[in-house]
């Protein structure tokens, strides 16, 4: 472990998604430091948090530095027991319920999970009906009910149309497909036949030739596919007949599937509450 690497734990009550969400954004924002995640689920009971506790003790016998604990423990007793912990521990409930509950003039309701809980039917029912309707329409599969899709993706093969698909269905209710741009679409000049009566729902991926590459070696390493003079080719083309049909894109050299998907969820003026 170089001396710039962190032990970084995310302690819930619940999944940890909260407390990862919170903890990354924080931790983004030092660049040099490489973080190693543990995500300790679930902690509801003193036995628990205990043996958290002795993990944690663990990394900190076997690295320089101790480790980081981003903590979502509704729990104060339990919350307590982590605060014994050797880290560095950032208890984000307290951190923002303490504040909220005195400006509100309320108490909480130190409900375990309640962030995550379906509350909503109407919503949840959405999120599910968008991520089948995702999974359906992922890489050109199906031209049905196509006009359903509140967004289509296309771009070269491996420029994140599927992961940011589902990002945008899972975490927005949006009903998303993407269509892959081929070597004959290029040929062609012109877009496939299914998506020209949905021009109006088009967003354009792109990524740098170099990384997109670099992705298909993963996949078929040493072959056409993956040679950088192809792909050079394939993103050079596919943004041409983009700017011809007037789509608009984005570069999903750099950004994250969070990124892409806000930005789409603003380019397209969609009615997408995170739910």
């Amino acid at each position: 472990m170089s001396w710039s690497t962190r032990t970084v734990f995310y302690v819930s009550d619940s999944t940890g998604i909260t407390a990862q969400t919170l903890g990354h954004s924080l931790m983004s924002q030092f660049e040099t430091v490489e973080t190693q995640a543990v995500v300790v689920s679930f902690v509801t009971g003193v036995e628990q948090a205990e043996a958290c506790v002795a993990r944690i003790t663990t990394a900190a016998e076997s690295s320089e530095h101790r480790p980081l604990v981003f903590s979502t423990l509704v729990d104060k007793d339990l919350a307590a027991i982590i605060d014994r912990a050797n880290a560095l521990h950032m208890d984000l409930f307290r951190s923002f319920l303490t504040p909220l509950e005195q400006e509100l003039g309320m108490k909480s309701t130190h409900y375990v999970g309640r962030s995550h809980a379906t509350v909503d039917t109407t919503q949840y029912i959405r999120r599910m009906d968008a991520v089948n309707y995702t999974l359906q329409h992922d890489d050109g599969q199906s031209h049905q009910h196509l006009d359903h899709a509140e967004v289509i993706l296309v771009g070269v093969s491996r420029s994140g149309k599927t992961p940011t698909s589902l990002y945008l269905a899972m975490h927005y209710g949006i009903y998303a497909a993407n269509y892959p741009l081929i070597p004959e679409d290029f040929e062609r000049d012109a877009l496939p036949s299914e998506l020209a009566k949905h021009t109006d729902r088009l967003v354009g991926l792109t990524i740098d030739a170099d990384r997109l590459a670099s992705i298909r070696s993963e996949r078929r390493p040493n072959s056409r596919y993956a040679a950088l003079a192809s792909c050079r080719a394939e993103t050079i083309a596919a943004e041409r007949l983009m700017a011809r049909h007037a789509i608009p894109w984005l570069d999903s050299t750099a950004k994250s599937i969070e990124e892409l998907s806000a930005e789409i969820v603003q380019l397209r003026a969609l009615d997408a509450p995170l739910i």
